[in-house]
């Protein structure tokens, strides 16, 4: 691939994540199923599969969830570079947004109004974050185990509130168990 190849691959991943930025509320969560979508399904940069481990991976890492997804798919596309391009692009509409949210309410005291806005978008940033678990989980191999794993993190997290962190390491640990004596069966 020559370097005018080179440079419009990175552009058109600059473009793509700054669109998903752009137009992305609710955070990193959110942000995963129009990722996918992008990188995916309409690009075809990335397989479905190997999306799905960087999903899981963004989970077990510090930082923001999709400042990590868009440097591991950015990466995955291009190395370094693609990575620069997809974390600069992906925070850059955010950037300048709370720049110019921060300069207006410094001016003005209408807070009112933008709190009626975020009131609206509320349903629309959950309803993205129940897609993203629906979508991630058609491509995970189902089993009893996994259901059960599923099932205690969602009980452990949602009723008892033990930190996600936690769950995340014992999930890791006994779904790893699990895996290892069938990955032996298959070698």
């Amino acid at each position: 691939m020559d370097e005018k190849d080179k440079s419009k691959i990175l552009l058109k991943m600059f473009i793509t994540f700054f669109k998903i930025g752009l137009f992305t509320f609710g955070g990193g969560y959110a942000m995963i199923p129009l990722i996918e979508k992008e990188v995916v399904e309409n690009k075809k940069w990335v397989e479905k599969d190997k999306f799905t481990d960087k999903v899981s991976l963004t989970q077990t890492i510090p930082g923001a969830v999709a400042i990590n997804l868009s440097i591991l798919v950015g990466y995955d596309i291009k190395g370094v570079l693609g990575a620069v391009m997809s974390v600069i692009g992906v925070s850059l509409p955010s950037f300048i947004i709370i720049l110019a949210i921060a300069f207006t309410l410094t001016k003005t005291a209408g807070l009112s109004v933008l709190q009626s806005a975020f009131e609206g978008i509320r349903p629309a940033i959950a309803a993205l974050i129940v897609y993203a678990g629906i979508s991630l989980s058609k491509s995970v191999k189902w089993s009893i185990v996994l259901v059960l794993l599923t099932a205690g993190a969602f009980v452990a997290i949602g009723i008892f509130k033990i930190n996600p962190i936690y769950i995340i390491v014992i999930a890791f640990i006994l779904g790893s168990l699990y895996s290892m004596p069938q990955g032996r069966k298959k070698s």
